[in-house]
């Protein structure tokens, strides 16, 4: 029987249960835990043990291997396969189902076919898909109704098609009457049975509320869906108008003999009459027994029960006794089991008073007969359990209940029907349960007691609060160490609580030894030093490193200090420090050292760049922008492509980021006539010119063409302004910044004025027209705000006073007429139409954005109106109307002009992703069109086939006709006006590439290709051009260069001064190559390569040589030449210092110790560790023997000849130490080892079985494994094997 222990104390790891009469408990025994986990009943399977009598009896072949089924024959009736594989398996459904809906077309709720696919409807089904989950897919039938596939779970699927009918199918209802008492019946419990009816008949289902008097429910649907579910409705109706309800008055107090001893007689009555009795509970003050079900069978069961009642009214009596309160709950017994038990032993039934009320009488009710047997019965379950205590200090409950309550089970084990609570605070502890068991447990408690009091001690100590975070330790470290050395338990406050008190509990010695050390540790730290370091809180991440690496190393550096950083939340800069005095200063110091490093390093700059040379900086595949960052030692980000930003940002030190810098407009400056004017404007001046967030300055660039204007560094000092751009825009930018100067310096007002945004472009004008005329004439600033302001509205105006009014008042005019909306339209031929709609409509959407968001609409396609209708402010209209005007223009001008380019360059023109086409585009305003990829064109000389019977096409005969006219793969069509067509067409001609030849010598080619192709590819990315080299085969000096024009010239003298590198590599080449020879003695060329080949990689490095020494295992090749390899006179460096090595190892001398082999691995140490630090201390060379060798004990010591003796002697005073202890331990291994085993253990059978294949007579053949029938592979075809009288039935 299991039981729980209940508590009411805080302490951990114990589960606290409940009181017997409160709790159910489940009694399972081993076997039958095992049957209820594996779902089996005992008839299903058979559990075959093999204990020690059964050993000499093992399972069967087929116990232990059961056989597959075999396949069973495709009839209904077939048989389930037997034997241990024979379970049945339920068979896996699919989770995916697809199903198909019909729209009729009078039920479409969208009948318009133009639309079909982009209309409303495929929005709808959009939105469907996005709610549910399910895919769909629509289809038009030839009666134009609409099919819908839906695919996905079920669930989904369901959901769907009820929004696909709610949305898709036009929309019907109808109402049905049924009684209002049927209503819930149709909602189900929390409104399941609706939900589930809506999803299944695709309808929505409103039922009146229960306050509604009227009984008729609403369905909507469509016809279809209606039918359903109003057939559904009436049958739920029919079924409950088959049932009957009646209610019966009962006395409460006659209610347990209706049910019975566990509700067993009312059970019965039930299952005979198929009806549903429902009698209240006890706690339930209620007479009335409600009977539900078929009228006939409900009246038996009313009659049944009506028969019971009179009779026990009849026969029965009652007694009242007095039973204590406290004692109740043991006659009430677990679940109310004692009083069913009595009532079930005697007849009688027993009533309680309730738990809150103070009567201790209880009633006893029955045949007068059985009521003293009743009456005996409840006063031995009352007195059958006690309460007692027994006094325990409350600091002890821990220990008495034990790990995982593990000592507190071993009595509840033994007496499962003992309770034992603990109250936290409570010098007691409570027992409550049958006298017999309770006393054996108090016995066994108050041993515990006595027991733990004689060995156990505890002492409470004050310690500061504030650091006993830093007595736990990280993740509990210190804590845990203390707790595991002593052996004791350490409780230490919450911080919450703010307490001193830390309580030390456990062995008497270990307690004190724990609080010594605990106090030690506080008093260190109160002499510990605590420094805050202010660091800027955007270098915390760099200190700490990716993953904690670069703290981590720190830490180690300084491991008494502590070091906390804030929370990156709390957005604070101080970082703080704690431990020794000393060792905090050291710590504060490298890590201020470390943060100016950091500081040093994090200087940044911003340099302006036109956009179109971000490409030539960043060079093909990031070559220029990576070597620039290398060189400088700088971080260097550039905005992103999409981006408007023309700034590149650089940071790193202050030098270097300068030099970044004077790459980058140094290349800037090469491949533009970019011009640079320095201006000089007082410093004080600087911040006005500039602007709130650049504004003002902003504005000068934007209308001078993009120029960038550079101002010094804050606080430099500097007057010098420096502007750069074309040389007329730099000119420009220079007369308005001086201008601006000259009107801040006098006295310069401002006024804002607001606008919507899409009037911006239009108060503008095209390319700054209308702004630079108000500017002209009133000689005012005006300033619009940029794409990341926050207030778009606003409109700033800057100057002297007067001319800021006067500016002022025009723009406000400006903005009054364009406020006056319009409506106006003008004839455009349809033909011209598709050019404006076309791309999404993307002209027109231009043109609104140029001329004040004014509303262009065009008739629809289809109709053949000419009228287009403009919607907008008067001054918009009148300038959107004369840009139409414009467009239609050039378009009646368009010509179409063919230009002739070999196909094999059309995608060397386009560029990458089309981008110099697109520029051609844009620049000329024209439209180009590239013909489609010949597949084959290299002409066949074969002659033309014919096919099914006809001649060749009169385009082929044309084509042949006239070999010199070009393929029309090879002409690119150019659409617009006709002088722009001619500029496009020349500029697209200056696109195809160019092949010249350039002469490099055939020895060179392989180092011009560089190590696999990057030399010849990294000149490629950087000129432009492509480079063929020709196959080594033909030993040509002629390397091609095909690219444009203007990157031929750079890329030739890029490869001739490639190849003037090389070849002056080549002679270095031959200087490098020069070998000398060196003869040493084999026996000195492990000392000459040294350790690791530390020593000879050391001479490499330091004279810059190839050092080889001879292979041992060529025979032929003299073991005593070393070779070495450079120039000459490094290699006679190199040579010099060789025979140095040489001449100190042949003053040394070597000597064969005999040292006991028993204490070589303890000389030698862990690793090598110990012999390591010998030969260093002792400048020699140690040997042990290999394992095999012939004497064991022979150990070589090799040095100079004083240093070998000090180290035999010292290795020999070790041995004797050593020796000593290994005797020792021998002689302890003696008297420890077990008695030898006369009898030698019986072998191990291993696993036996019975009635095997191979223990079979020799008439049942082995399997053959190379037959495809009992060995078939997967997915294969088995071929039947034939037998000699035909094949198997």
């Amino acid at each position: 029987m299991m039981r729980f222990v209940s508590m009411k104390s805080g302490f951990p790891g114990l589960c606290v249960g409940v009181r017997p009469t409160m709790s159910s408990v489940a009694v399972l025994t081993q076997e039958s835990f095992a049957e209820h986990r594996s779902g089996l009943v005992p008839q299903q399977i058979k559990v075959a043990t093999l204990n020690s009598e059964e050993e000499s009896d093992p399972p069967t072949y087929k116990d232990a291997f059961p056989p597959l089924p075999e396949k069973a024959a495709c009839l209904e009736s077939a048989q389930e396969p037997a034997g241990a594989w024979g379970n049945k398996i339920r068979p896996i459904k699919a989770s995916v189902i697809t199903q198909v809906f019909h729209v009729p077309l009078e039920e479409r709720k969208y009948k318009d076919m133009n639309q079909f696919g982009e209309g409303e409807q495929a929005k709808i089904c959009l939105e469907i898909m996005q709610r549910t989950g399910a895919h769909l897919e629509l289809s038009l039938a030839k009666d134009q109704g609409l099919s819908i596939m839906v695919s996905g779970k079920l669930d989904a699927v369901m959901k769907a098609r009820k929004d696909i009918v709610a949305r898709l199918q036009t929309q019907a209802s109808a109402t049905v009457a049924i009684p209002k008492e049927h209503h819930r019946f149709v909602i189900g419990k929390n409104g399941e049975k609706l939900q589930d009816l809506e999803l299944k008949t695709a309808t929505k289902i409103q039922i009146p509320r229960p306050d509604d008097p009227s009984n008729q429910i609403k369905i909507t649907g469509t016809k279809e869906g209606i039918e359903k579910a109003r057939h559904e409705v009436l049958l739920i109706s029919a079924e409950q108008d088959k049932r009957a309800v009646e209610r019966l008055e009962v006395e409460k107090a006659f209610h347990p003999f209706i049910a019975g001893p566990y509700n067993r007689l009312v059970g019965e009555i039930m299952q005979e009459t198929g009806t549903r009795i429902n009698i209240p509970p006890p706690s339930v003050n209620r007479t009335e027994i409600v009977f539900t079900g078929e009228k006939e069978q409900l009246a038996q069961a009313v009659a049944r029960i009506k028969k019971i009642y009179e009779e026990k009214k009849k026969k029965t009596t009652t007694i009242a006794v007095e039973v204590k309160k406290s004692q109740h709950k043991y006659v009430i017994g677990p679940k109310g089991n004692s009083l069913q038990e009595i009532l079930e032993r005697t007849g009688v039934s027993v009533e309680i008073p309730p738990s809150d009320s103070i009567s201790e009488t209880v009633i006893l009710r029955g045949e007068p007969e059985k009521l003293g047997q009743a009456l005996t019965e409840v006063y031995a379950k009352a007195n059958s359990f006690t309460v007692s205590s027994v006094a325990a200090p409350s600091w002890l409950h821990r220990f008495i209940i034990g790990k995982k309550g593990q000592n507190l089970a071993k009595i509840t084990q033994q007496m499962p029907k003992v309770h034992i609570e603990f109250t936290e605070g409570e010098d007691k502890i409570t027992l409550e349960g049958p006298t017999e068991d309770v006393n054996v447990a108090q016995e066994q408690i108050e041993g515990m007691v006595k027991d733990l009091i004689n060995r156990m001690d505890y002492v409470e100590i004050n310690i500061d609060h504030k650091f006993h975070r830093h007595l736990i330790g990280k993740s509990g470290a210190n804590i845990n160490r203390i707790k595991d050395q002593y052996k004791v338990s350490v409780r230490i406050p919450p911080d919450s609580e703010k307490s001193n008190l830390i309580r030390i509990e456990g062995d008497p010695q270990g307690v004190q030894q724990a609080k010594r050390e605990l106090l030690e540790l506080a008093s260190r730290m109160e002499n510990e030093r605590t420094k805050d370091l202010i660091i800027e809180q955007r270098f915390h991440r760099t200190i700490i490193g990716q993953k904690g690496e670069r703290i981590r190393e720190i830490r180690d550096k300084f491991p008494e200090v502590i070091i906390n950083f804030p929370d990156p939340a709390q957005k604070s800069d101080i970082v703080q420090l704690r431990g020794p005095k000393n060792e905090v200063e050291k710590c504060t110091k490298y890590m201020q050292k470390m943060v100016a490093d950091l500081v040093e390093n994090s200087y940044s700059i911003s340099v302006p760049i036109f956009k179109q040379f971000h490409k030539n900086i960043i060079g093909k595949g990031g070559a220029n922008i990576k070597k620039i960052r290398e060189e400088s030692n700088t971080k260097i980000d550039l905005p992103a492509e999409n981006s408007n930003s023309e700034t590149i940002i650089i940071t790193g030190k202050r030098a270097n980021c300068e030099a970044a810098r004077s790459r980058i407009l140094s290349i800037q400056k090469d491949l533009a006539n970019i011009a640079e004017v320095e201006v000089s404007i007082p410093a004080k001046l600087h911040n006005s010119l500039i602007g709130t967030k650049g504004r003002l300055i902003r504005s000068i660039m934007e209308e001078c063409g993009g120029v960038h204007i550079h101002f010094p560094v804050e606080g430099s000092g500097s007057d010098t302004v420096v502007i750069r751009g074309p040389s007329s825009d730099v000119e420009k930018a220079k007369k308005q910044l001086l201008h601006l100067a000259e009107e801040k310096q006098t006295k310069s007002f401002t006024v804002d004025i607001r606008a919507k945004p899409e009037y911006h472009k239009f108060l503008i004008g095209k390319g700054g027209g209308k702004i630079r005329k108000v500017r002209d004439s009133t000689g005012a600033r005006v300033i619009f705000p940029a794409a990341e302001d926050k207030d778009q509205d606003l409109i700033t105006i800057i100057g002297k006073e007067d001319a800021v009014r006067e500016a002022q008042k025009e723009l406000e005019a400006l903005i009054q007429n364009l406020d006056n909306v319009v409506e106006d339209s003008m004839l455009v031929d349809p033909k011209h139409h598709r050019h404006f709609v076309i791309r999404r409509g993307q002209v027109l959407r231009e043109i609104a954005e140029e001329y004040g968001g004014v509303m262009v609409s065009f008739p629809r396609s289809g109709t053949q109106s000419d009228k287009v209708t403009l919607k907008g402010a008067k001054d918009c209209v009148e300038a959107a109307k004369k840009r139409i005007q414009e467009i239609i223009e050039d378009l009646e001008a368009q010509v179409t002009l063919e230009c002739a380019i070999p196909q094999k360059f059309h995608r060397s023109v386009m560029g990458p992703k089309g981008s110099r086409i697109q520029q051609i585009t844009r620049d000329f305003s024209v439209q180009i069109k590239f013909p489609d990829r010949e597949e084959n064109p290299v002409h066949s000389a074969e002659p033309v086939v014919q096919e099914n019977g006809d001649e060749a096409g009169e385009g082929r005969e044309a084509k042949d006709s006239d070999p010199g006219s070009p393929r029309r793969c090879d002409i690119i069509i150019i659409s617009g006006r006709k002088e722009k067509c001619e500029a496009a067409k020349e500029a697209l001609e200056a696109l195809v590439p160019v092949t010249i030849e350039v002469e490099v010598p055939f020895d060179l080619h392989r180092y011009v290709i560089g190590q696999k192709g990057s030399g010849i590819r990294k000149m490629m990315d950087e000129f432009e051009v492509n480079i063929h080299v020709p196959a080594p085969e033909l030993q040509s000096d002629i390397i091609a260069i095909t690219g444009l024009a203007a990157n031929l010239d750079r890329a030739k003298a890029g490869l001739l001064e490639r190849v003037k590198e090389l070849q002056a590599e080549q002679e270095d080449r031959a200087l490098r190559s020069f070998k000398l020879s060196v003869t040493v003695d084999p026996k000195y060329h492990p000392k000459i390569i040294g350790r690791k080949g530390a020593v000879i990689t050391q001479i490499r490095l330091e004279h810059d040589v190839n050092i080889q020494f001879p292979d041992k295992d060529d025979g032929n090749q003299p073991q005593d030449q070393i070779t070495i390899t450079g120039y000459e006179k490094n290699t006679e460096a190199a040579r010099d210092a060789i025979l140095r090595i040489v001449g100190e190892l042949e003053q040394m001398v070597s000597e064969d110790v005999p040292l006991d082999h028993r204490v070589h691995a303890r000389i030698i140490g862990a690793r090598g560790k110990a012999i390591r630090k010998i030969m260093d201390e002792f400048k020699v060379d140690i040997r042990f023997p290999q394992s095999g060798a012939p004497d064991p004990n022979c150990v070589t010591v090799t040095g100079l000849p004083e240093n070998v003796e000090e180290a035999i002697d010292h290795i020999l005073n070790l041995e004797e130490e050593y020796l000593a202890d290994v005797v020792d331990s021998e002689v302890l291994q003696v008297y420890m080892k077990p008695p030898a085993h006369e009898e030698a253990k019986a072998p191990s059978r291993g696993f036996v079985v019975r009635d095997a294949p191979w223990t079979a007579s020799s008439s049942e053949k082995a399997p053959d494994m190379s037959s495809s029938e009992e060995f078939p592979s997967f997915g294969a075809q088995v071929a039947p094997k034939t037998l000699p009288w035909g094949p198997k039935r």
